[in-house]
């Protein structure tokens, strides 16, 4: 039966929030768990975006830091389109928004995902990558599976690599 688990797609690398106040959650991120610096990326890159199935106009930026080996992610929808950062019942549970898991198969774990009872939310191409989120039911929040794409894992590890020995300074980075 555990081969059918969502447990089963990959490793846990990064918990995600939709805070609020993103200043706030910055500073609580930072100054108080010790996670950072942040990269800020103003609007995340994704093609083929699609929510519920449908197009997506989407916009939102993403802040990347790690708190020792787990990345933390912060989102900032910027504009009012339909999507699981700003529709209900994806958002507004102040707390995690969402898990992201890794794969290498993005198909093999979508059906796995499905077949585990998840109901896919929101797909896109990160690059040549992939990625999807899907609700697993409850007001748990969501997850989500990256297939990375050549030039991601180069990305993480910059930001990583930041944060071994990070003194507090400049805490949100361009």
């Amino acid at each position: 039966m555990a081969q059918n688990l969502i447990s089963s797609i990959g490793p846990i690398m990064q918990l995600a929030f939709v805070p609020d106040d993103f200043d706030a959650a910055l500073a609580h991120w930072t100054k108080t768990m010790g996670a950072g610096p942040f990269f800020w990326v103003e609007h995340a890159i994704l093609e083929n975006k699609k929510f519920e199935g449908q197009p997506s106009e989407v916009d939102f930026g993403l802040a990347l830091g790690y708190w020792g080996d787990m990345q933390i992610e912060l989102i900032k929808q910027h504009n009012d389109a339909p999507s699981i950062y700003h529709t209900q019942p994806y958002c507004g549970h102040g707390g995690i928004h969402h898990v992201c898991l890794l794969t290498d198969n993005i198909e093999t774990a979508r059906a796995k995902t499905e077949a585990a009872g998840g109901k896919i939310a929101f797909t896109a191409d990160a690059g040549d990558g992939a990625v999807f989120y899907a609700h697993t039911g409850g007001a748990e929040g969501m997850v989500e599976v990256l297939q990375m794409g050549a030039g991601m894992q180069d990305f993480f590890d910059m930001i990583k690599a930041a944060s071994i020995g990070w003194d507090g300074s400049d805490p949100l980075r361009g």
